[in-house]
């Protein structure tokens, strides 16, 4: 009897603990965060049950399972594991529109619940760049603007001139549960723009690398020109080029050469080949001012070289630019000296000319002093003739 008695007092322990554990505790779940278009697994668990069933429950209450049993007709949702301890589900194919709070229940007296939000990042569409004139023309302002949609959270757009980062202005406007977000670009184009590529790069938590779109602008401009030469020091009976480098979009064309405001006077020895004029051997009518001349329909530009031909026994170096540079300093620097020396002495020479000429006056003057009150000529000689003791006088004066 005593026997029984104890099997009966353990057997009733043993329910109560089971029913006090499965009365007291909650299911346990987790948060859950996928990209759009992907896979989320929704997991409910307990410690421990006895048999009582889990149940998981959309955002809009309806239930999806009731233990092993699918409630809601949804290909995309799907069991994964289902125990007394444990129910999973899979949703596949996930939209913006299965995002919200989830509930998983535990039916016991009463009902537990436990709650798991459900995230769903948007991806966003890959940038589109728009605003490009093309070509565009010198000192016109354009305004580059990058378009991407269905972001969740909104996406960061950021700029790029060739590999610098340039700033513009972003604008975000809701879609329903995703972002459009645009960001502009307003400059003004120079020639530095021409062949400038600019790059609109879209930045989300949904993407491991940024989606990035690049436009190359092509800028028109009008032509810019220079004439290089073959020889520092040109002399007869060389062989002289002259080349027209110019720069501009288009590419100005054809390239006209002019000397001094005509024609080339020698065809046979000047030969003009694109933007090139040989002259197959220098002689002294060669002298002159040679220009050349390109234009493309954003304008016309010029330039001209001033050609000086010497002697071809002129000493001095023709291969050597730097000698040539110590050269001519050296020949500029002696004239300089010498135009210096000759103003200075000539100025010394007319300041020592008026000096003179003024002391010399005011010797003489001093001379005739005495006479100058004599009523005649005998009178006169004799008041000269005593003025000879104020001789020492005149000598002082005249010092």
């Amino acid at each position: 009897m005593m026997l029984q008695l104890r099997l009966i007092f353990i057997l009733y322990s043993l329910c109560a603990s089971v029913f006090k554990g499965s009365q007291g505790q909650f299911p346990i779940t987790q948060n859950v965060t996928v990209v759009e278009g992907g896979t989320a697994n929704m997991t409910c668990r307990v410690d421990y049950n006895d048999n009582t069933s889990l149940q998981w429950s959309n955002p809009a209450q309806q239930t999806l399972f009731f233990g092993d049993k699918k409630a809601l007709r949804d290909h995309r949702i799907e069991l994964v594991r289902a125990s007394s301890q444990e129910l999973t589900i899979r949703i596949n194919d996930v939209s913006l529109s299965d995002e919200g709070q989830y509930t998983c229940s535990l039916f016991t007296m009463p009902v537990k619940t436990t709650k798991a939000f459900l995230t769903v990042l948007g991806v966003p569409s890959r940038p589109e760049i728009t605003g490009f004139a093309k070509p565009a023309m010198e000192k016109d302002v354009i305004t580059l603007t990058c378009t991407t949609s269905g972001s969740k959270p909104a996406a960061n757009i950021r700029w790029f001139r060739n590999d610098k980062e340039v700033q513009g202005t972003m604008e975000v406007n809701a879609t329903g549960k995703s972002f459009t977000v645009k960001s502009s670009l307003q400059f003004q184009v120079n020639k530095q723009d021409d062949g400038v590529a600019y790059t609109c790069s879209v930045e989300h938590v949904s993407l491991s690398n940024p989606y990035m779109t690049t436009e190359v602008l092509e800028v028109h401009y009008a032509p810019q020109l220079e004439i290089t030469h073959s020889l520092i020091l040109p002399q007869e009976g060389q062989y002289f080029k002259l080349e027209c480098v110019s720069i501009g979009n288009p590419i100005p064309e054809p390239v006209l050469w002019s000397k001094d405001g005509g024609e080339l006077p020698d065809i046979e020895r000047m030969i003009v080949e694109g933007r090139e004029l040989t002259i197959t051997i220098l002689n002294k009518t060669d002298n002159g001012t040679y220009r050349c001349e390109a234009s493309n329909h954003m304008g016309t530009s010029f330039a001209e070289y001033l050609l000086f031909v010497y002697a071809k026994d002129f000493p001095g170096p023709s291969t050597d630019p730097n000698a040539l540079g110590q050269h001519g300093p050296d020949h500029a620097l002696i004239g300089g000296v010498v135009a210096v020396v000759v103003f200075i002495t000539l100025c010394l020479i007319i300041v020592l000319g008026r000096y003179l000429a003024r002391h010399k006056g005011t010797y003489l003057t001093h001379e005739a002093k005495g006479s100058e009150d004599a009523p005649d000529a005998d009178t006169a000689i004799i008041n000269a003739e005593g003025n000879h003791v104020h001789a020492e006088e005149k000598k002082e004066y005249f010092i």
